[in-house]
C-alpha cells in the first residue's frame, strides 16, 4: 500500500492517450485478435489505472481491415477508410470485454454513431469518464476518412488535455533507421519534432507530429512487447523515446 501510494504521488503523467495499432491486438497470429496478447494488454492498462492516472486508447484496424491496401486494390477509399474505421469499433469493444472483466470500469465512445454498442465520443462526457476513473476507448477515428488513427489519436489526446500520447511498438523506441534492416542504427532517447518531419523517422504521419507540435504534446514511443512498460513511463522512468520541442 505504502508503495502504491508512493507511486501514485511521483506519478509523471496524470492524464495519457494510449495509442495501439490493430497489429498489436494479433499477437502470433496473422489477422485477428490474440485473446492472451489482449489480457496482457488489459492488465497493463489496469496497472496504471490503479495508480490513479486517467488513461484513455485509441486503436487501429488493421488486424481486421486496413484501408489504404483495399484502396490500392481498386476500393474507393473513402469507403475503404470506413470500413477501417468500423473495424476499429470491433478492437475496442474486444479490448472493453478485456479490462471489464478484470475489473476496470470501462466505456467505449465512437466518432461514428452506434448506440447499441457504444456511446457516441462527446469531449466533456469523454473527460467526465476520466474524472470518474473510467478508461474511455475511443474508435472509428475521427469519424472521416483520409485521416489516419495516429492522426484521431493526436486530436483526441489534444481535445481530452491529456499529458503525453504515448505509441506502442514492437521496438523500444525510436532509431535512426529501421533497426530490422539497418545494424548501424542508433536508438535516439529524444528527439525534436521537427527532426522527426525532417528526418522522416516515421513516428506518426506528418498531420499528426504538426497537431502534437502544435499543442506541445509530448509523444512517447515504447516497446508495448514487455509488460509493464506503461507503468514505468508512468512513473517516470527513461522507457522508449520522448518527442518533444528540445532533444
Amino acid at each position: 500500500m505504502p508503495s502504491e501510494r508512493a507511486d501514485r504521488q511521483r506519478a509523471k503523467y496524470k492524464r495519457i492517450l494510449l495509442k495501439l495499432s490493430g497489429e498489436a491486438l494479433m499477437g502470433e497470429n496473422k489477422y485477428g485478435i490474440s485473446p492472451k496478447t489482449l489480457s496482457s494488454i488489459a492488465q497493463d492498462v489496469k496497472d496504471v489505472v490503479d495508480l490513479g492516472v486517467e488513461v484513455a486508447l485509441t486503436i487501429g484496424g488493421g488486424n481486421i481491415f486496413r484501408g489504404v491496401s483495399g484502396a490500392t486494390e481498386g476500393m474507393d477509399r473513402s469507403s475503404a477508410d470506413y470500413m477501417g474505421m468500423l473495424a476499429t469499433v470491433i478492437n475496442s469493444m474486444a479490448l472493453q470485454d478485456a479490462l471489464e472483466k478484470m475489473g476496470v470500469q470501462t466505456r467505449v465512445q465512437s466518432a461514428i454513431e452506434m448506440h447499441q454498442v457504444a456511446e457516441p465520443y462527446i469531449r466533456r462526457r469523454a473527460i467526465r469518464h476520466l474524472e470518474k476513473g473510467r478508461v474511455i476507448i475511443l474508435a472509428a477515428g475521427t469519424g472521416n476518412p483520409f485521416f489516419t488513427t495516429d492522426t484521431a489519436g493526436a486530436l483526441r489526446a489534444v481535445e481530452i488535455g491529456a499529458d503525453a500520447i504515448m505509441k506502442a511498438t514492437k521496438v523500444d523506441g525510436i532509431y535512426s533507421a529501421d533497426p530490422a534492416r539497418d545494424r548501424s542504427a542508433v536508438r535516439l532517447p529524444t528527439v525534436t519534432y521537427i527532426e522527426v518531419l525532417s528526418r522522416r523517422l516515421e513516428v506518426m504521419d506528418t498531420t499528426a507530429i504538426s497537431l502534437c507540435m502544435e499543442n506541445k504534446l509530448p509523444i512517447v514511443v515504447f516497446d508495448l512487447t514487455r509488460p509493464g512498460n506503461i507503468r514505468r513511463i508512468v512513473c517516470g522512468e527513461p522507457v522508449g523515446s520522448v518527442v518533444t520541442f528540445s532533444a
